[in-house]
């Protein structure tokens, strides 16, 4: 008979060679094919320029091209106390540890136990043994395995890698987001800073026209339909100033809670927005594959659906499985470490179904389905960010065209009320032409801003949109997404 060491060597030898025959089956994946146009459509602005190899594009801290150190202090704080990152940081974290749970089943693996029972038996059963009354020491020791040779755990495996890797650009993409947020929001703060600037400073211009209007009404030159006028042209523009405190309030609020603190905490100061938006390199279209993180994510998420494929395939074949047993056994407790206490078994299985009325198929054509679904988003968002960078190209292309027409209304309107000022003190009109020339001016003078704000909005929006000089490089790599140190790589 074959002695239990002969045995463990056998199945042993069995395992290894099912190992070194096993494929895994399912179609091999291949990125899925997309239409990527040669060049945007939108042309940039004047002196914008595509991003050349050797061209510096903004990397990492991107909002440091806008020289803001106000802005800079405030984007740092979004990594450090920001709830919705931390929240996406715990999800990747659970990804990564699904990765490391499937991992587990390329071992073995091993249970024991220790147990102790006190047995009696029947003195009339047949075949009583000379001791009915007996104890019974247990430590078992059980190890069994699923060998892979179809492949099915290293396709889980890899679906579980794949899926990882997509938390990882789902993480970049949440911090993208939430820094293109925060700019956008301060410079929507800043611009209304700018305009209360503005509105202050006709307040103070029309206190000056009221002033002489109730001097020439006094000297019997103007009529108090003038200073009424007057009057209600400053009290609207002062009651306009205020308004936009409500504004900027809640902007600053909005900056209080995405660096993770409460509005209450933040006092940000009086920063009226002045300066034009710097030009931004924007590459090629073929340039966005590498560089959105939510494209890297829909990408890594068709792979791990072409994985599930071959997880479904798996299942038409049969499982095989490889089991030994062994521990000590007696009846005495300082004889159970003892070599004649000892015993071991070992087995293989192969266990298959062979009918269950279509289940496995449909499981197989809802993993291809999966995969299509995945590969139709993959494309969609390709084409959504094509999309953003097309919008923003145009509207900074044209904002800087209306930027220009509208300085010079800017202009025209000052020059108008000058004229229209001089004429009423002249006596040649009335006051309802000033009035009319003032309006105009303001108009004007906030319409230019508005521009300005807009040029600033559009400017984050392209970056985002660019990925925010990220690269689908920076992905932990397969072997990271199981170990702890892929969060610190992910960032």
């Amino acid at each position: 008979m074959m002695s239990s060491r002969h045995r463990c060597a056998s199945i042993s030898l069995l395992g290894l060679l099912v190992v070194s025959l096993g494929c895994a089956v399912g179609p091999r994946y291949s990125k899925p094919v997309t239409s990527v146009p040669p060049a945007f459509k939108e042309q940039p602005p004047a002196g914008w320029k595509q991003a050349q190899p050797a061209d510096q594009v903004f990397r990492g801290k991107w909002w440091e091209i806008f020289h803001d150190p106000q802005l800079n202090a405030l984007e740092e704080r979004i990594n450090i106390s920001n709830q919705t990152l931390k929240a996406a940081e715990a999800q990747f974290a659970q990804a990564r540890a699904l990765v490391r749970y499937n991992r587990a089943n390329y071992y073995p693996t091993v249970t024991t136990g220790l147990s102790a029972t006190a047995n009696r038996l029947s003195r009339n059963r047949a075949f009583v043994p000379s001791k009915t009354s007996y104890p019974d020491y247990l430590l078992p020791l059980d190890a069994s395995w699923e060998a892979d040779v179809w492949g099915r755990v290293r396709r889980t495996v890899e679906a579980a890698r794949e899926s990882a890797q997509a938390s990882a650009a789902d993480l970049e993409t949440a911090s993208l987001r939430l820094h293109a947020e925060l700019a956008s929001d301060y410079f929507q703060m800043r611009s209304f800073d700018a305009e209360r600037d503005i509105l202050n400073s006709n307040v103070a211009a029309f206190q000056k026209a009221l002033e002489l209007t109730e001097n020439r009404h006094n000297g019997g030159i103007a009529s108090a339909v003038d200073v009424a006028q007057a009057q209600a042209q400053l009290e609207a523009t002062r009651a306009q100033a205020e308004d936009l405190d409500i504004q900027r309030a809640q902007f600053e609020h909005a900056i209080a809670v995405l660096i993770g603190e409460p509005p209450a905490q933040l006092t940000l100061p009086h920063s009226p927005l002045a300066d034009a938006p710097p030009p931004i390199p924007f590459g090629l279209p073929s340039d966005l594959l590498e560089r959105r993180p939510d494209i890297a994510a829909a990408e890594r998420r068709v792979a791990a659906a072409n994985a599930e494929i071959g997880v479904a395939r798996a299942a038409y074949f049969p499982v095989i499985g490889l089991s030994a047993n062994g521990g000590f056994e007696s009846t005495a407790i300082t004889t159970l470490l003892q070599g004649p206490s000892g015993f071991v078994t070992a087995g293989a299985s192969a266990a298959g179904t062979l009918f269950d009325v279509g289940r496995r198929r449909a499981v197989s054509a809802q993993a291809r389905a999966a995969y299509d679904q995945s590969a139709a988003n993959y494309r969609q968002t390709i084409l959504t960010a094509f999309q953003d960078v097309e919008d923003n190209l145009a509207a900074l292309r044209v904002l800087e065209s209306e930027a220009k027409a509208q300085e010079a209304a800017v202009a025209a309107a000052q020059q108008s009320l000058q004229l229209s000022t001089n004429r009423y003190k002249g006596g040649v009109v009335n006051y309802l032409e000033v009035i009319t020339a003032q309006t105009t001016a303001l108009a004007d003078q906030r319409a230019s801003l508005d521009i300005l704000r807009r040029r600033m909005t559009a400017t984050v929006l392209l970056i985002k949109a660019l990925g925010g000089g990220w690269n689908a490089a920076s992905l932990p790599s397969a072997a990271l997404t199981s170990t702890p140190e892929a969060a610190a790589h992910g960032q």
